[in-house]
């Protein structure tokens, strides 16, 4: 079958070798350790904590939300007791308020957990409400509440749901486990979502330096007509939303739409099995597949680990670092796109894929030098973008120079670094000034919103005099 793909990007070394062939391992969190459920793991409004300091709580049992829309429960995902309730960080880097609980050992479970449902006898609200209901938010990414990203407008009908088992970035093989031990489940999931979009057709995009995955989720395809498995070229970001959505459908997503404006739907792997896990297990998200690789650690593989689960006691549990050649830069998901850490005291939340550990070979970045003009910044950039002028606007600190030549468009890929000679820091750069204009659209928003309020507010008072 034809591999295929998307316009630019770059070939980095995939350095999957380390961790693809390791199965994936369980690890549950010692008993006594603390685990730290940070309340914002998703896209949209954060939640509020439902328990208290000195409360006891029980596996699956929801412990903060938020009355939003655009959010998602948190749940507990040990036994024991709430000790404080304090800033924690996160792999983003951000202090956020978080549930700490104390792991009383036991797993003593809710009522109610592991009492699965079958989706073909229930409505289209009553699936959307059970995947809400369980905190499934992307796992592959930013977070994107999944019953929101499944239930768009009327007016947008779906024809494509695409599953992202790309896996694009290097070293991370946490999603071509799953592939490769529990395909059945994947396709479960895909065909609950399917349900949600009778006339959409599901596609599983895999990247061709994958062949025994591709032939592990053809296998669970097979006799089922409305999903097909496409492979797609080996090339960075291919697994972006919109990278996706045109290599498969040729279809391009406008600045600033979702998905859901070309008729499709984006979910990675990960996620469709939380899906079928909420549905079938009856089972909220509480758990997490990380890849731990890099020289740097002594056992790099894939590890099935509690949220809420710290990054140190993470690397204590399987053996720790390699100490003849310890790493100089964690790495919080993959090398392309993930932030850097500066300690392992952070808390593993919904969106952790990954944890590099490299060592001073593997994290060697030549200084920075000037720009020679030479344009591959241009010639790579998958959204189009001239990474070179707003890396200049973001040095001068020229935000509406930034804006108006669509700096707010970069998905921070990191494509443009990568390929740049000169090594010249441009997505950090543009990712730096995304944030603070991002910021400023949303200050301006939120100013208009409360004048508009302060009008109407004025408005109804004055009619009613």
């Amino acid at each position: 079958m034809q591999t295929l793909t998307f316009k630019r990007g770059v070939h980095p070394p995939d350095g999957k070798e380390l961790a693809k062939d390791q199965p994936i391992k369980v690890i549950m969190p010692k008993e006594g350790s603390e685990l730290f459920y940070p309340m914002s793991q998703h896209i949209g409004a954060p939640c509020d904590p439902l328990v208290a300091v000195g409360d006891h709580v029980k596996v699956g049992q929801k412990i903060a939300e938020s009355g939003a829309f655009m959010s998602s429960p948190i749940f507990a995902s040990v036994s024991g007791e709430v000790v404080d309730i304090r800033p924690m960080l996160v792999p983003g880097g951000a202090m956020v308020k978080a549930i700490v609980v104390k792991n009383d050992g036991k797993m003593e479970e809710i009522e109610g957990l592991n009492e699965g449902k079958d989706y073909t006898t229930m409505t289209n609200d009553e699936i959307l409400a059970a995947i809400k209901n369980a905190g499934v938010v992307g796992l592959g990414g930013a977070g994107f509440p999944t019953h929101v990203k499944l239930n768009p407008p009327k007016d947008t009908p779906i024809d494509h749901i695409l599953i992202n088992a790309a896996e694009c970035e290097p070293y991370l093989t946490c999603d071509y486990r799953l592939m490769i031990e529990e395909p059945e489940r994947i396709v479960r999931g895909l065909q609950i979502m399917l349900k949600l979009h009778p006339n959409a057709k599901g596609v599983i995009g895999i990247e061709d330096n994958k062949p025994e995955a591709i032939a592990s989720m053809q296998k669970a395809c097979e006799g089922i007509d409305n999903i097909s498995v496409q492979p797609l070229t080996t090339k960075f970001p291919q697994g972006s939303e919109k990278h996706l959505i045109y290599a498969i459908t040729k279809r391009e997503v406008k600045s600033g739409a979702l998905p859901a404006s070309a008729g499709c739907i984006v979910d990675n792997v990960d996620t469709v099995v939380a899906i079928e896990r909420a549905i079938e297990k009856g089972r909220p998200l509480m758990r997490r597949i990380v890849t731990v690789s890099g020289k740097g650690i002594k056992n790099p593989g894939n590890y099935k680990i509690r949220i809420g689960m710290t990054l140190r006691d993470l690397v204590d549990e399987i053996g720790g670092f390699n100490e003849e050649n310890p790493p100089v830069k964690l790495i919080a998901g993959g090398p392309m796109m993930g932030p850097t850490l500066y300690t392992l005291d952070v808390a593993s939340v919904k969106t952790t894929s990954g944890l590099l550990c490299f060592t001073k070979d593997e994290a060697y970045i030549p200084e920075e030098r000037n720009c020679i003009r030479c344009g591959k910044c241009v010639d790579h950039c998958p959204m189009g973008l001239m990474p070179f002028m707003l890396n200049a606007f973001a040095i001068k600190g020229d935000g509406e120079g930034f804006v108006k030549h669509h700096g707010l468009d970069c998905i921070e890929c990191g494509s443009c670094s990568y390929e740049c000679p000169a090594k010249r820091q441009l997505a950090q750069s543009i990712r730096a000034t995304k944030k603070i204009e991002a910021g400023k659209k949303a200050a301006a928003a939120a100013a208009a919103r409360a004048k508009a309020e302060a009008e109407a507010k004025a408005k109804a008072e004055a009619e009613k005099k």
